[in-house]
């Protein structure tokens, strides 16, 4: 085990679904009010205390990067929806074009509606892609049918776990591990 700083922490209930991405001081608290049932992560994060009053020492407080807490936690009605945002979009499709697949930067990429809005098209997972300017221009207003440019990958709507994933940009490979064992088989972060 390796000692890290600065992490998100990932809070589990103990059904192993995925509660939340938590930061350190959120992660102290769930110990201190006897939440925490294990840790499973195979890196430590630590964050100093206050002095003690007897000892003189610095507390520190210690904790895995995966910390399982009491309890079911039931998804509330309507939360199991993924947003979709340009940056969830994009790490969804790894940074691919949908038509050329090159990869880009960000500051390459568009949101590519594969039925275009002004022909009906809504802003929905299974209706964005990936693309890169060049071949966003060159389908314009048109499907990829009558653009003659097929699809390379088929766009999905991402399960809440998935969303778990496309959240944060700094997962640690234990936590990609924990994540990617919950995870349909169609996601492309199955595979990763």
């Amino acid at each position: 085990m390796q000692l890290e700083s600065s992490p998100r922490i990932l809070i589990i209930d103990s059904h192993g679904q995925p509660v939340r991405w938590a930061v350190l001081p959120r992660a102290a608290r769930y110990y201190a009010s006897g939440k925490v049932v294990t840790d499973l992560g195979d890196n430590l994060f630590s964050m100093a205390g206050g002095l003690q009053e007897h000892s003189g020492l610095r507390s520190e407080f210690v904790t895995s990067s995966i910390v399982m807490i009491r309890g079911r936690h039931r998804i509330p009605y309507g939360h199991a929806h993924v947003g979709l945002t340009k940056h969830r979009l994009f790490v969804r499709d790894r940074h691919v074009c949908a038509y050329c697949g090159g990869t880009f930067a960000d500051a390459d990429l568009t949101v590519e509606h594969i039925v275009p809005v002004s022909r009906g098209g809504l802003l929905t997972w299974t209706n964005v892609a990936t693309a890169c300017r060049s071949c966003n221009t060159r389908k314009g207003n048109r499907t990829p049918e009558e653009a003659r440019m097929p699809l390379l990958y088929v766009p999905y709507a991402v399960c809440r776990n998935e969303g778990f994933i496309l959240s944060n940009r700094r997962i640690l490979s234990d936590q990609m591990a924990f994540l990617q064992t919950t995870l349909p088989k169609y996601s492309r972060w199955a595979q990763a």
